[in-house]
């Protein structure tokens, strides 16, 4: 659990509005905005409003990860959702050794090495310095709703909450102690692979180049024939590895899910008989379309995008689980 500190809402604001200040004007800053502001960006609107009461990064960490969090005069607020939290399908750390770049192989590997999931979700280490959100595809999925959260971080932390975690609208200072979170993760100079003095030297565009401005997003059908599959020879011990580290996060002692799995010979024979079938426990299935809010259960399962989980890696983890079956 997150320790939680006796401070009054006031002198929370005093000392995050300080700190803020300090860090804002620094020469010793590592931070991507700042320094992008020092070259004429306005990020102004992105900023938390900690005037309204409440508000506060540490808050915004509670609900991040626990889905609850301390009012502001006292007492528990309500879980945001019964379903999920934010890490169900997001990182909070750098997930992609290259920023510049959405590559989901190397993403795999980079986030084995330092033990974190590998999710439908992109992290959101870095989100407040993204240009758009719900990009690409995620307009068939969601229609008109992305298009106020496309450009706007506070309507698409929103969006999420209440479409994507199936759960109740954030209330404002709410919204804002998330969105001060965020903050707290965003991207620093060493992250682009940049020293603050070549950094410095840099361009604005050059700056942004070094990182996506966006998270893109391609839904992909499941293979024609799922007997057959892709066609792709897959990589048992690459398959291991997502296994572990993405069907294992949700599913694990139905942690999100209905579904129990583990390292039992009976969960891989389950899935293995199930692949080529048009059904909820469909490997293809699942990872394509997901499954979807059905009748007294609003829990579901997200599909993943190209981006996030590609054909070769889903051929991989195929290849896995009819190993670990025979």
């Amino acid at each position: 659990m997150i320790k939680l500190f006796s401070i009054s809402a006031i002198s929370l604001f005093f000392v995050i509005g300080v700190f803020w200040s300090d860090t804002s004007n620094s020469e010793d800053s590592n931070s991507v905005i700042e320094l992008l502001e020092s070259k004429g960006i306005d990020y102004s609107d992105k900023k938390p409003n900690f005037e309204i009461a409440g508000v506060s990064a540490e808050v915004g960490e509670q609900l991040f990860h626990n889905g609850f969090a301390q009012k502001p005069n006292g007492g528990k607020t309500k879980k945001q959702s019964k379903h999920f939290v934010c890490t169900s399908c997001h990182n909070v750390a750098k997930e992609d050794p290259d920023l510049s770049v959405s590559d989901p192989q190397a993403r795999l590997l980079y986030t084995n090495e330092r033990e974190l999931p590998f999710l439908q979700g992109t992290t959101m280490y870095g989100a407040v310095n993204r240009s758009t959100y719900y990009n690409g595809d995620y307009k068939k999925k969601y229609g008109d709703l992305v298009e106020p959260a496309r450009n706007d971080i506070r309507n698409a932390i929103q969006l999420c909450a209440i479409e994507c975690a199936q759960g109740r609208e954030l209330k404002e200072w709410e919204l804002e102690s998330i969105l001060a979170y965020l903050w707290t993760l965003e991207l620093n100079i060493e992250d682009l692979g940049l020293s603050k003095e070549v950094a410095s030297n840099m361009d604005v565009e050059s700056i942004k180049a070094k990182y996506l401005q966006s998270s893109p997003a391609t839904f992909l059908p499941p293979p024609s024939d799922r007997k057959e599959g892709s066609g792709l020879i897959g990589n048992s011990d690459n398959g291991k590895l997502i296994y572990e580290n993405s069907c294992l996060h949700c599913h694990y002692r139905g942690e999100y899910s209905f579904l129990h799995l583990d390292n039992s010979r009976l969960s891989f024979k389950h899935l293995k008989r199930n692949i080529s079938k048009y059904s909820r426990h469909s490997l293809y299935q699942v990872t394509r379309w997901g499954v979807p809010v059905k009748s007294g259960k609003r829990s579901y399962m997200p599909q993943y995008t190209e981006e996030r989980m590609s054909k070769q890696q889903l051929a991989d983890l195929r290849a896995y689980i009819e190993e670990q079956a025979s």
